[in-house]
């Protein structure tokens, strides 16, 4: 038996706004049943936009390296390396990496999701001054 396994140097690097993502996790890697996950990388200052939200499914990240801040239905919260971060099912949510350094995050999705689930919201940022 073969362990399913993925490196995410395997993984067909996309560069969308504000991140670049890696599916480690989806119909073409690993082929779970129950769950989906992708590896993104943020520049200092950037923002993955625009805001979305998953009305399908849950997600779950965690913050690798790097430190910055989420906006989870218009409340924002802090985070930093070893940060995990509920994003609950339909709730829209944002990702700014205020650091000097590259952010990266494990993006994990139950049930399993890919871009064509998001629902985007082009209209939302952090607020000022948060």
């Amino acid at each position: 038996m073969t362990v399913p396994s993925i490196h995410e140097s395997d993984a067909e690097e996309l560069d969308l706004t504000g991140r670049r993502m890696r599916w480690v996790v989806s119909p073409d890697a690993l082929h779970a049943n129950h769950c989906s996950a992708c590896v993104v990388r943020v520049a200092p200052g950037e923002k993955v936009r625009p805001a979305h939200s998953h009305p399908n499914g849950e997600e779950v990240i965690y913050i690798i390296s790097g430190s910055g801040r989420v906006l989870v239905s218009g409340e924002v919260q802090a985070i930093r390396e070893g940060s995990t971060v509920l994003f609950p099912q339909g709730a829209i949510h944002m990702l700014h990496n205020t650091g000097t350094e590259e952010m990266k995050v494990v993006c994990f999705f139950s049930p399993p999701t890919g871009l064509d689930n998001y629902v985007l919201h082009e209209g939302v940022d952090f607020p000022e001054g948060a």
